[in-house]
């Protein structure tokens, strides 16, 4: 399959799936496998899962690298602020409403599969998601001073070129945001 096939098929693909998204009857499904296909919802927190971040993330930077526009990514972990080595994940329901209070309704956010959040920014800039992800978290100190937030952020084209990289980049900042006690917003390295 080619570059523009591909770019053809995920836009379908997404295009769709945002369609159905819209339509509360509709079950929202991966695949025509009937009643046993796999939500793009999160069930517990209403948020787009993984597998439509992935999809999410390709036709975005598809489409910027088509426009020669940029996209960020974040990878978002907030955990509770117990003293220890073992913080549990913050309440998956509380992050989701601050991320649903505090970013525009363009902007994809995703609850991921290993209990992190990941949003994708399209028209974004490095600048432009460090401020976006400040009000993040500026809204849960206020409102659940006892989480701390860690972020890593990415951006199309200054820290990579595909998806892949991109969310590889972005989850290598979320760890070194991780060896801070307090919140922090790390962006990636230009390597």
């Amino acid at each position: 399959m080619g570059a523009e096939e591909a770019v053809k098929s995920l836009s379908e693909q997404l295009s769709a799936a945002e369609k159905r998204a819209g339509d509360v009857s509709a079950p929202i499904v991966l695949s025509d496998s009937g009643a046993g296909g796999t939500a793009l919802t999160d069930p517990a927190t209403g948020l787009l899962n993984q597998e439509y971040f992935v999809v999410a993330l390709e036709s975005r930077i598809a489409a910027a690298r088509r426009h020669l526009r940029p996209v960020a990514v974040g990878v978002i972990q907030a955990v509770d602020r117990q003293e220890g080595d073992t913080r549990p994940n913050a309440e998956p329901v509380l992050v989701a409403e601050a991320l649903r209070a505090t970013l525009r309704e363009a902007d994809t956010l995703t609850h991921l599969q290993d209990g992190r959040f990941g949003v994708v920014l399209e028209d974004t800039t490095e600048s432009g998601a460090i401020s976006t992800i400040e009000r993040l978290r500026l809204h849960l100190a206020e409102n659940h001073p006892s989480l701390t937030l860690w972020v890593g952020v990415a951006c199309y084209p200054a820290h990579a070129l595909t998806a892949g990289e991109l969310t590889d980049r972005a989850g290598t900042a979320l760890i070194a945001a991780r060896d801070w006690h307090q919140s922090r917003i790390e962006v990636a390295t230009d390597e």
